[in-house]
């Protein structure tokens, strides 16, 4: 599949000790494929991705992949905070939540798989650490959202969904702390207090946008209850 070389200024040095060990996955909140590469281009913007893939499943590469794009901001995952370090970031042309969100063509998808194989096997990137950029910014980042098929991104070989698993009806019996407790365990940025706090609904939110995404309540219901058992049951 051909890539095409659109060189961004907008990189620099990965931190000393940190190397690539996650796969974090936007789309561009813009109209076009044009418009994303301009902002994306641009010295003033500040902002970058080692890809981007067109609708119509073009590639181009921004970033060579040894460098830091500038894609995730201020996040987290696991402890981490410097997570541009620590990944490689492929934008979706999408215009998102604001522009008229709309679901993620089969030749973007294609592309996205194709690219992904060769990004996981090269830096050895484990299949639970393929993101969205909402898992790592809750509360202030939405994409790539409920309409990304995941669980179709997984069965190509690219990321993670859980086993099937029985668990009884009512899975939500947790504590809020219970809960807290086990969404820090997969890596959210949240800590277990006991109150249910705005943080905790948008920690919730960007849990519910990639594993419950019929369900995007912020609402720790029974469906994310269950869910999340089936994740924590699947940690070895």
């Amino acid at each position: 599949m051909e890539v095409v070389n659109y060189a961004s200024p907008n990189f620099g040095e990965r931190a000393p000790g940190l190397s690539v060990n996650l796969l974090l996955i936007h789309y561009t909140g813009m109209k076009t494929c044009d418009q994303a590469l301009q902002r994306l281009c641009d010295p003033s913007a500040g902002v970058s991705s080692h890809y981007l893939i067109s609708e119509t499943g073009s590639i181009h590469k921004l970033v060579d992949e040894a460098h830091r794009a500038w894609h995730a901001g201020v996040s987290f995952w696991q402890g981490e905070t410097d997570i541009n370090s620590l990944s490689i970031g492929i934008e979706l042309v999408n215009p998102g939540h604001d522009n008229g969100y709309q679901p993620f063509p089969e030749k973007q998808m294609l592309s996205l798989i194709h690219l992904c194989g060769g990004i996981l096997q090269r830096h050895n990137i484990p299949q639970r650490r393929v993101l969205g950029h909402s898992d790592v910014s809750p509360g202030r980042k939405r994409d790539p959202g409920e309409l990304f098929d995941w669980r179709r991104l997984a069965a190509s070989g690219v990321g993670y969904w859980p086993r099937e698993k029985k668990f009884p009806l009512l899975c939500n019996s947790n504590s809020i702390v219970d809960w807290q407790s086990k969404l820090k365990r997969l890596g959210y940025n949240i800590e277990a207090s006991g109150i249910c706090d705005s943080n905790s609904k948008s920690v919730v939110t960007a849990f519910q946008r990639h594993w419950v995404p019929k369900n995007v309540s912020g609402v720790f219901d029974n469906e994310t209850s269950c869910m999340l058992e089936r994740l924590i049951a699947d940690i070895k």
